[in-house]
């Protein structure tokens, strides 16, 4: 296992809300659930420039089309563009949810508690398959083939690159003392967009490239 202290490269916030829980990235904009609601903010310059006032209490995620956001027990399929709640489905943890993130033509849901990541249905919520992980698990993402998370677990976080077969930690980048990760989504390069929590804050982190050979 590879492992490193996280590289900050810019924080953003705090923003208006009861925290940071979900993040997402929809090629432009990066999107949080802050509680009561969730924001789009252009990470150029940090301003926000969307607000949606919906159920957003943990994972976030935007499948090239429609958000879906996690709501208590729920997690909720939205129009990115006017905010309307298009349809539910249940959480996998039912209310234990953290992380969410689309990847395969499914969703990947953070288990908290139950130190899991669950691959689930999209349209049903079913689960197809879980992935266990050795910590509490936070964000979720993919990305090139890498499954990532973020664990917040006895005042400490880190972010994990796992086998996504097995949940082995490959590669962990250790966040500085004091400084969580909840939610958490790629931009598609090298940069790990991580929600703070009560912090109301969000952190880019640099992803670190992976090995030749």
């Amino acid at each position: 296992m590879r492992r490193a202290p996280a590289e900050i490269l810019r924080e953003y916030g705090p923003f208006e809300g009861d925290q940071v829980a979900g993040v997402t990235h929809d090629g432009r904009q990066v999107w949080i659930a802050t509680g009561a609601s969730i924001k789009a903010f252009d990470p150029a310059d940090g301003e926000v420039k969307r607000s949606f006032d919906i159920a957003a209490h943990a994972g976030t995620a935007f499948d090239g089309k429609h958000l879906y956001q996690i709501a208590e027990a729920h997690i909720q399929k939205v129009d990115p563009d006017s905010g309307e709640v298009i349809s539910t489905i249940p959480a996998p943890a039912a209310g234990g949810d953290s992380g969410l993130a689309w990847a395969e033509g499914s969703l990947w849901v953070g288990a908290y508690r139950d130190r899991k990541i669950h691959q689930i249905d999209p349209a049903t919520g079913r689960i197809l398959r879980s992935i266990p992980c050795t910590r509490f698990v936070t964000g979720v993402t993919w990305v090139d083939g890498e499954l990532w998370h973020g664990t917040w677990e006895d005042d400490v976080s880190d972010i994990r690159r796992i086998d996504p077969a097995s949940g082995e930690v490959l590669e962990q980048l250790d966040m500085p003392a004091g400084t969580g990760v909840s939610g958490m989504e790629a931009d598609g390069g090298e940069t790990l967009y991580c929600g703070g929590g009560r912090s109301g804050k969000v952190r880019a982190i640099r992803r670190p490239k992976r090995p030749a050979g």
